[in-house]
């Protein structure tokens, strides 16, 4: 157990989720005037926390390990599907989650009432995922400098 804590690429990655998540806090407090820290345990948003997480592992590992090794090819792709599903599949759901609380509102408009909105904010747009791998990218140079 001793070792967790020398483990430069897993302590990179949960800085830039922190780092993700608290620059989400931040952000809705400029635009809102309003703090809201359960935003540290949201998805969604600006920068990809998700995408900072995974980068910031697989950087780490090829900056340790080399980016020839197969530890850093095995981080890196999961990486990437970690990434193309933020802005891919669970973008979609989000989208999809918006169009069905509209015609959820519309209904209850007739006096029925349904169940709870669906969470519309779960995916992230490209520009969110790639200030997510710039965050994760700069961290783990950080902790592994």
């Amino acid at each position: 157990m001793d070792g967790i804590f020398e483990n430069l690429s897993l302590w990179s990655a949960i800085f830039a989720w922190a780092a993700a998540q608290a620059i989400k806090i931040l952000i809705e407090l400029y635009k809102t005037k309003k703090l809201r820290l359960a935003l540290i345990i949201s998805s969604g948003g600006m920068p990809s926390s998700h995408t900072a997480f995974v980068t910031a592992m697989s950087i780490a590992i090829g900056l340790i390990e080399g980016f020839h090794s197969m530890l850093f090819a095995v981080s890196a792709v999961m990486s990437l599907v970690v990434m193309y599903d933020a802005s891919g599949v669970r973008r979609a759901a989000g989208k999809q989650a918006e169009v069905i609380n509209m015609i959820v509102e519309n209904i209850e408009n007739t006096g029925l009432i349904l169940d709870k909105k669906l969470k519309e904010l779960l995916g992230h747009s490209p520009i969110e995922v790639a200030a997510g791998a710039a965050l994760g990218t700069l961290i783990a140079i950080i902790c592994c400098r």
